[in-house]
């Protein structure tokens, strides 16, 4: 059931969203900055707010963000939609390797992937492959239908937030 890479964001051609079976996709990016700004952008909480909420989605604030990014530590993210509606994404982390990988759960619902987000060195560039795995074909459709059409935009984003900071 693969499907070929796309460009899955009309700003952002360079992510790549796959479906890679019944309950996996994942995202891939080529990032212009060493490995080690790219996942420091991943578990620096000050710096994963900047990045994580796509700009397209006006009124969704990240409020509170809890980053313990060691195997075994949890995350927190808090976010306000609009001026009443509040939702909470949190999870802990089952493997962390310094710049290599993390990986961690979603136990916010019953459909809650583990997500998992590889750096790959690449000279001066990183590539990142963001790849979730759902318990059902239903959490994956949905996920497809939500949340991964945002990770171009999140790419994007935090691409920007690199080139501004090198």
């Amino acid at each position: 059931m693969h499907q070929p890479p796309s460009s899955a964001g009309p700003r952002d051609r360079s992510t790549f969203v796959e479906r890679r079976s019944d309950l996996e996709f994942t995202a891939t990016r080529i990032f212009n900055a060493p490995i080690g700004a790219v996942y420091a952008a991943w578990i620096e909480p000050a710096c994963f707010q900047r990045w994580w909420v796509p700009q397209s989605a006006p009124g969704i604030r990240l409020t509170s963000c809890k980053l313990d990014v060691r195997t075994g530590g949890k995350y927190r993210l808090d976010f306000a939609m609009g001026n009443t509606d509040k939702i909470t994404f949190f999870g802990k982390y089952l493997e962390v390797v310094e710049n290599q990988k993390i990986v961690w759960t979603n136990e916010e619902g019953e459909e809650g992937a583990i997500t998992s987000v590889t750096f790959d060195e690449l000279g001066t560039q990183t590539r990142v492959t963001l790849c979730e795995i759902y318990p059902t074909t239903e959490g994956l459709k949905e996920a497809l239908a939500s949340s991964a059409l945002a990770l171009p935009e999140q790419f994007e984003q935090l691409a920007n937030l690199l080139a501004d900071a090198g």
